[in-house]
């Protein structure tokens, strides 16, 4: 610092920095804000693990037009059966290598991400 004050390079460095640490913190604020938010459910623990709620619950609706009628607790509490402390990806493999899959409208889903997507359709 000289006897004038800051110099140049001093508060471009500084201003630089505010600058990227502006951004960094708006890159991690503006989703949260303007993100879609979906009414909390006694179920949100399971709905954390999909990637994008809105494509399961159109999955969903197809896969209840061809299923029994079922309650979202019998459907929640066999989702939590499978899952039994997993991720989602690893209870999706274990579908996949017992050959527990379901078709819904011509695709072959897992039926673990069929349940789900059930559940996230009741509860929409």
């Amino acid at each position: 610092m000289s006897e004038r004050g800051y110099s140049r390079r001093a508060v471009t460095v500084g201003g630089g920095i505010a600058a990227a640490l502006g951004i960094a913190a708006l890159g991690i604020t503006v989703p949260r804000l303007f993100g879609r938010h979906y009414r909390r459910t006694p179920y949100d623990d399971l709905f954390a693990q999909l990637i994008d709620r809105d494509e399961a619950v159109k999955v969903g609706i197809a896969a209840l037009a061809a299923a029994r009628p079922i309650t979202a607790a019998k459907l929640a509490r066999e989702i939590r059966q499978r899952l039994d402390q997993r991720s989602l990806q690893v209870a999706v493999n274990s579908d996949l290598a017992e050959g527990k899959l379901a078709e819904v409208k011509g695709w072959v889903l897992p039926e673990t991400v069929v349940l789900l997507s059930m559940l996230a359709a009741l509860e929409n």
